[in-house]
């Protein structure tokens, strides 16, 4: 068994990290990326532009007794190059799992992404009691990048 605490998988994508990085860092075609099945839609979203910006996304799973919201506070941006946010239960402050897109461009039209799940910094013993890490596989991540692929080819 690892002890690791955060899964990455990369994928090289046929497009523009600038290309990329405009889906990526509209909340509103998230759902279209989402592997994991958990994202429904955003709710009222606005395109990510700093560190700060919050996005809220209509979401559901079991794990949460069906449909939830979160928040999903921009912990880390650069503008064709990284995108990351901390989420969290609607109204509530991030309880330590982020997600981390980074994008190196390979060549004129092709881009190395990134994306990493990390729950390292989650320490809420009630938390960690209630939810079994990690939440979305490697397999989920990884059709999440070819998802993304996917849209940006089309």
């Amino acid at each position: 068994m690892s002890d690791s605490k955060s899964i990455t998988v990369q994928r090289t994508i046929d497009a523009s990290a600038s290309a990329i990085f405009d889906v990526l860092s509209n909340p509103k075609r998230h759902v279209a990326l989402d592997g994991s099945g958990f994202v429904r839609s955003d709710e009222k979203a606005e395109r990510i532009q700093k560190v700060g910006d919050v996005f809220r996304m209509n979401m559901v799973g079991d794990h949460m007794g069906g449909e939830y919201q979160t928040d999903n506070t921009v912990s880390g941006y650069s503008h064709n190059a990284l995108l990351a946010w901390k989420t969290a239960p609607a109204d509530t402050d991030p309880p330590g799992w982020e997600w981390l897109w980074q994008l190196e461009p390979s060549g004129r039209d092709s881009t190395q992404v990134s994306l990493t799940y990390d729950w390292s910094s989650v320490t809420d013993k009630d938390i960690l009691s209630k939810v079994s890490f990690p939440l979305v596989s490697r397999e989920q991540l990884e059709d999440s990048l070819g998802r993304l692929a996917e849209t940006v080819s089309s």
